[in-house]
């Protein structure tokens, strides 16, 4: 099968639509002509037998012309381009009278035929339009007028239409296409403008864009579709790469630091406690890089959207005290003073394990920057129809110029200041991702030294 070029498909499927309204024009236009030619022939054998009817007279059963001499002298006594043939016979089929314009030649009557019904017929070889008109006598049948028409010149009229339809149609059809052709490729070409401009992008040049066209048509949503397609992807690859770059930094230092230890510790030999003390410190630092490999598996895992969400009815409450109770040694060592406040029980539908992952993160944050003696309340309202649960503490806060980074993978806010203060900056990342997968909104208010409030809008809430 031809396969045609994109240019050309759209110019074939303009000229088959084309052609076939022209098809459908020229053949009303035929049909109007030959409609009009027919009917002017039948007006004027009607108008012919209306005037010779007038024209007899009738005695004893029989019938002549009022005035031949006169009937002779008029215009069929010559040949004209679309004459009119007269023949008068008797019930017998006698001619009577005829036309001077036939000669030799005779009309015939086909007893067949009813009274006044136009019909085709020949006269030598020449088309006629025919019709047999009876004339009466009282009531009685006592002959027959016949008159006919020459149709060589409305089929002469006919045959030329249709010969300049038949030739010009297919002309019309070639001169629309070449148009058709050309006005579709002037059409597309932002396409292969499209097509250049992919050509050239790479993962390593992703700044080139395809120039949006002037008219606001189907091609510019395209482009300005693919160019919008392109900054996401410029944006995920520059994302991947600083997620790489900050991964590999952020799981070297644990490594280096325990290779460190370890090198220092068979230099030469040394007291059991110091052995202990650089063990310990060194699975502190091998429990950090669990940490820190098991938040960023969970973080790729959701990023592609690989964890199928199952839907429960969890107990909120108990979710909030289960997991201050896991961080109650943290608690305890601070001196932070809890405030859980539960009007009653509350009920939400979601996913429970990936609700508890957002949670003990948001706990987790709230103890470990909250100050010694601070206080930190957890409380849940009811609000139009869905519920806030809030997590405020009075720790240490977050500059208003970092709140805006807040959810940056491996971004810690004033972390130099604060080495006291272990993390890995993948906590609210991980928290902001499993809000959007569970549909639940989250707001974080911080003010510098005076602490930090998350709010959480559950939409799915089922109240008790």
């Amino acid at each position: 099968m031809l396969k045609l070029s994109f240019k050309n498909r759209i110019a074939s499927y303009y000229i088959f639509t084309t052609g076939l309204l022209i098809f459908v024009l020229f053949f009303v236009i035929y049909s109007i002509v030959k409609f009009s030619v027919n009917s002017r022939v039948n007006s004027d054998i009607e108008s012919e037998i209306n005037k010779h009817l007038t024209e007899i007279q009738i005695q004893n059963q029989s019938f002549d012309l009022i005035d031949k001499e006169e009937w002779k002298e008029r215009e069929h006594n010559t040949l004209d381009v679309n004459p009119v043939f007269i023949q008068f016979v008797d019930i017998k089929n006698r001619i009577i009278e005829k036309s001077p314009n036939l000669k030799a030649l005779q009309l015939k009557f086909h007893p067949e035929i009813e009274s006044y019904e136009l019909f085709d017929t020949q006269l030598v070889k020449k088309t006629i339009r025919q019709i047999q008109v009876p004339i009466f006598s009282n009531t009685v049948i006592i002959g027959h007028i016949i008159i006919a028409m020459s149709l060589e010149d409305a089929r002469m009229v006919l045959n030329n239409l249709s010969d300049v339809l038949l030739i010009s149609y297919p002309l019309i059809l070639i001169v629309l296409f070449l148009i058709a052709r050309f006005i579709a490729g002037s059409s597309i070409r932002p396409i292969s403008t499209i097509i250049e401009t992919s050509n050239i992008i790479t993962k390593d040049n992703m700044k080139a864009r395809i120039p949006l066209p002037f008219n606001k048509d189907e091609l510019y949503t395209l482009s300005d579709t693919i160019n919008n397609l392109l900054d996401r992807i410029e944006t995920a690859i520059v994302r991947e790469k600083q997620f790489t770059s900050d991964a590999s930094h952020e799981l070297r230092t644990p490594l280096t630091v325990i290779k460190g230890t370890l090198e220092v510790l068979i230099r030469k030999p040394r007291e059991h406690k110091e052995y202990e003390d650089k063990i310990n410190f060194c699975v502190t630092e091998v429990n950090r890089l669990n940490h820190l490999v098991d938040q960023l598996l969970l973080l790729a895992r959701f990023e592609n959207q690989k964890q199928s969400l199952k839907s429960e009815k969890i107990y909120l409450n108990s979710v909030l005290l289960d997991t201050i109770s896991r961080y109650s040694s943290a608690i305890q060592a601070k001196k932070i003073q809890i405030s859980a406040v539960f009007s009653k029980d509350y009920y939400v539908q979601t996913d429970g394990y990936l609700f508890a992952i957002i949670i003990n993160n948001l706990i987790s944050n709230a103890v470990k920057y909250s100050n010694t003696n601070s206080k930190l309340t957890i409380y849940i309202k009811e609000i139009e129809g869905h519920l806030e649960c809030l997590i405020a503490d009075s720790g240490i806060g977050i500059p208003t110029e970092d709140l805006d980074r807040i959810y940056d993978q491996f971004y810690r806010s004033k972390s130099t200041e604060h080495p006291e203060i272990k993390g890995t900056g993948l906590g609210l990342s991980i928290v902001r991702r499993l809000c959007s997968l569970l549909n639940i909104d989250i707001d974080i208010r911080s003010q510098e030294n005076i602490g930090t409030t998350v709010i959480l809008s559950l939409y799915e809430a089922d109240l008790k």
